[in-house]
């Protein structure tokens, strides 16, 4: 019973340690997403239109990004668990290798191809021109995106996380103060409004970078801090067996941005209303869903952990912990989100048919919030913790592409649903990931210890 007892304590100290700053970084940046919102929303439903669309460029970008850093972490978790710091430092060079082509490459494209590639999702030529506008300035800010999200994800995996968190959240709030005074021109600064919201995300992530690193360097002995040389002295077995895990990670999570944003060139269809709504519901879901972002972050890092130290039955143990802390969560903020759907239309001034359509919205990511958080917990931070990535990525490319969007174009075009019930339509498919993975779960064989 002692033993049972410190062992509970001392798995909840250690989720703590990892989910809070996550929580809280994630809550601090959707939050103030949500008030960018608010700002750009004040301008009129075209520009937040325009600038949502443009955001699906970063979307896109930035799952990649997350595919490729949280595939190499399920290594970097698992050597950490000994200590290997020799080829953490290696994995980290590799994904700032890759960060860097990839960041440089998506820069190019969608400043170069910018109208080209926002004429995909509207047809009006006032959300185009403000998106445009938007995506060529906020282009320039990936490089340093990719860069200190590798930095960011990688200190997650090594338990390192208060200091990553507070530069998050000074890059945050120069974001959204610089968005209050270029939006609207205020305090002698030029009234740049959806432009102004596009430097005000450039400069913060300039500063986001250059703290970061410097932490990093400045830091005694931290797991990081390395020479170009040690950076670079990962050769391609190396390469090829993270890659082989890793691989169905970048695909998983590049076909699930990529899919999400088709599921845009639907809601388009339906008008610059739906998309507005869209954009400010997702947003407001993500800030009710932030709880759960740090527990995946937790369950993935404590079980690759205990993987690495070949502690099986604990690794199960801790997931089946983790699956009963996110079914009480799900019962809490599913309620919470339902009943301030009526605070969050008011904060947006758009016109009555807008604010219904919006409420109404809230409500279906209310209710299918329990299969979506059980299904991210699944995947995110228990399955590929032991290494089970492909079984994942198929599942992603089949529940979105031959499921998720057909039923969309469907909702829109032939049936000529409203946005919340096309909505309501698109996310049954979370109940057929939900079936399937938790079949996967109970084989245990998403279990695999890959460094030795």
């Amino acid at each position: 019973m002692e033993n049972k007892l410190k062992l509970n304590k001392t798995f909840y100290k250690s989720m703590l340690v990892i989910a809070l700053p996550v929580v809280i970084q994630n809550l601090i940046s959707i939050g103030l997403n949500m008030i960018d919102s608010i700002m750009i929303g004040q301008l009129g439903v075209n520009p937040l239109a325009g600038v949502g669309i443009a955001n699906r460029v970063f979307f896109v970008f930035s799952m990649i990004c997350f595919g490729i850093y949280s595939g190499s972490s399920i290594f970097i978790a698992q050597y950490w668990g000994v200590k290997d710091t020799k080829n953490i430092k290696k994995l980290f060079g590799m994904n700032l290798f890759l960060g860097l082509v990839l960041s440089v490459s998506v820069t190019t494209v969608a400043f170069v191809f910018a109208k080209q590639i926002l004429s995909i999702f509207s047809d009006d030529i006032a959300v185009i021109n403000d998106g445009v506008t938007y995506l060529r300035i906020v282009s320039i800010s990936y490089v340093f995106t990719a860069l200190s999200y590798a930095a960011s994800f990688n200190s997650r995996a090594i338990h390192k996380l208060k200091v990553p968190t507070i530069v998050s959240v000074i890059a945050i709030s120069i974001n959204a103060v610089l968005n209050y005074l270029l939006i609207f021109g205020i305090a002698g600064f030029p009234r740049l409004e959806v432009a102004g919201a596009a430097i005000a995300t450039l400069i913060a992530r300039v500063v986001e970078f250059i703290i970061m690193f410097i932490y990093v360097y400045k830091s005694k002995d931290h797991p990081l801090a390395g020479t170009i040389k040690e950076f670079m002295s990962w050769d391609f077995a190396m390469f090829k067996n993270t890659l082989k895990t890793s691989f169905p990670v970048i695909v998983s999570e590049s076909s699930w941005a990529l899919g999400n944003t088709v599921y845009y060139i639907a809601y388009g269809m339906i008008g610059p209303s739906a998309i507005a709504v869209v954009q400010v519901a997702y947003i407001i879901n993500d800030l009710f869903q932030s709880m759960f972002f740090g527990l995946g972050n937790a369950s993935a890092v404590m079980i690759g952990n205990e993987i690495g130290r070949n502690e099986i039955n604990k690794a199960y143990d801790y997931s089946k912990s983790f699956l009963n802390i996110t079914l009480l969560l799900n019962v809490i903020i599913s309620i919470a989100l339902f009943l301030a759907r009526h605070a969050v239309v008011n904060m947006y001034n758009f016109d009555a048919e807008t604010n219904i359509l919006l409420e109404k919205s809230l409500i279906v990511f209310a209710i299918y919030m329990t299969p979506k958080m059980f299904t991210y917990m699944f995947i995110c931070g228990i399955l590929r913790s032991g290494g089970d990535t492909k079984f994942c990525m198929y599942l992603d490319l089949i529940s979105i592409w031959l499921i998720g969007i057909p039923l969309a174009f469907f909702s829109v075009m032939v049936l000529n649903l409203p946005i919340h019930y096309v909505l309501a339509v698109v996310f049954s498919e979370e109940i057929f990931k939900l079936v399937i993975v938790l079949r996967r779960y109970k084989s245990r064989k998403w279990i695999n210890n890959l460094i030795t």
